[in-house]
């Protein structure tokens, strides 16, 4: 029997966080390659992209394997594709360099110890090993079809806890700092001295089993101004905090512990503060700590990789589970292997609200959706360049947009479960 009455603690960091800096550059890059491969003709189905980027005082490293269109490539003055010693095509740096110099800018970084102008950027991508490539393109269980690029294991969730099907303590933790960051950018006075590095922590009080009031916050905030105290910022943030919370109608307890820059002065922030690298902050991108994590991030990741699409495929599910009103929570497992297409299994967990048994859904489940990667990318029209916005605040709870960005957040599949379940 789970626990009824309980606190659980969430985080989330913002944009300009060391290490979104780098999911964020990481993902200009996934981005960069579909549109340059849709404006050149090749294939989309065919773009690999797996680009890794660490980032430190004045400088940033972007590194990895690609596939990617001949607009990409390097190129002798002769024409020819240059290649390293065994053989990979090597990239052209600068549209790389460009992308990523637009998302610093982008973020607000125009510090002296890092600046979008300034910071020296290394590109060391090149082709995609072979080894991987056919294991993706031929795949062992299906002629013609795509084989999963790696094997793992991949959970999504989904509650009843907030509008957007999401846990109260992750939701809350993404909404304060999403609202700090657009009033930094647009807004005017102290809000504006805001830096673009930021953390921040909500703790919620569960009362039988649901959440109740928000008892600890906690905000990290990097401020421009050296002479600013912690009361000072608590001063500048405490109004978008309440606004946060109040969005989602969530109470705050009378005696809320409010821990705002409690080192004191933050000035020195983002990647001269701390070296950041893409990857490192899977459980704020996904539910908090709230639900399983398979441990495979996502950002820099074309959509081959199941770590990604099968992510976003299980949340789809489990958020249509509940939407179809056939559970309160849902917890659904896909486990894959390399170069083979189909699922090795589906696990669901209704956390004992299922209106239905686990059996009758992960049955509806295989007749709903084809859970290869390309028949994921299919049905969620993944092929797109739309992976930059995903790098900050979460890859679950947002709003599926018309350019095809968040389609994993749709309920378009409730109908066809409850359909499946009742057959």
């Amino acid at each position: 029997m789970s626990r009824r009455d309980y606190l659980f603690t969430s985080e989330s960091v913002s944009e300009g966080h060391p290490d979104k800096v780098c999911d964020r550059i990481s993902d200009e890059i996934v981005d960069l390659v579909y549109r340059e491969a849709r404006k050149s003709g090749m294939d989309p189905w065919k773009v690999r992209v797996a680009c890794e980027t660490l980032a430190t005082t004045n400088r940033v490293v972007i590194a990895g394997e690609v596939r990617v269109p001949d607009s990409l490539l390097k190129k002798d003055k002769n024409g020819n594709v240059v290649t390293d010693s065994r053989g990979h095509p090597l990239v052209n740096p600068s549209k790389f360099k460009s992308a990523a110099r637009r998302a610093i800018r982008s973020i607000g970084y125009e510090q002296d110890g890092f600046h979008w102008k300034t910071v020296k950027i290394d590109v060391l991508l090149h082709g995609q090993s072979p080894d991987i490539g056919q294991g993706v393109d031929n795949a062992a269980d299906r002629q013609g079809e795509e084989g999963a690029g790696d094997q793992g294991i991949m959970f999504g969730y989904a509650c009843r806890e907030t509008p957007d099907l999401m846990p109260a303590p992750i939701y809350y933790s993404h909404k304060i700092l999403e609202l700090l960051a657009a009033a930094r950018k647009n807004g005017g006075g102290d809000v504006a001295r805001l830096g673009p590095d930021a953390k921040s922590q909500v703790t919620v009080r569960y009362v039988d089993g649901r959440p109740s009031e928000v008892t600890s916050i906690v905000l990290s905030t990097q401020h421009v101004d050296s002479g600013w105290d912690n009361k000072k910022v608590r001063q500048v943030v405490e109004p978008y905090i309440r606004e946060a919370l109040n969005s989602g109608g969530i109470t705050i307890a009378d005696d809320c512990a409010w821990y705002i820059n409690p080192t004191g002065k933050f000035v020195i922030g983002g990647p001269d503060g701390d070296a950041g690298l893409t990857g490192r902050k899977i459980i704020v991108d996904t539910y908090g700590g709230a639900a399983p994590h398979g441990g495979g991030a996502f950002s820099g990741k074309d959509t081959t990789k199941v770590d990604r699409s099968a992510a976003y495929a299980a949340r789809y599910l489990a958020k249509n589970v509940v939407a179809a009103k056939l559970a309160d929570r849902c917890t659904i497992q896909l486990s894959y292997a390399i170069g083979v297409a189909q699922p090795l299994s589906i696990y669901v967990d209704l956390h004992g609200t299922g209106k239905v048994s686990e059996e009758q859904v992960e049955k509806a489940i295989r007749k709903v959706m084809d859970l290869s990667p390309s028949g994921i990318r299919r049905h969620l029209d993944l092929n797109k360049p739309i992976y930059a916005k995903t790098a900050a605040y979460g890859h679950f709870g947002r709003k599926a947009s018309r350019d095809g960005s968040f389609s994993w957040e749709r309920t378009d599949l409730a109908k066809a479960l409850k359909e499946a379940v009742a057959s």
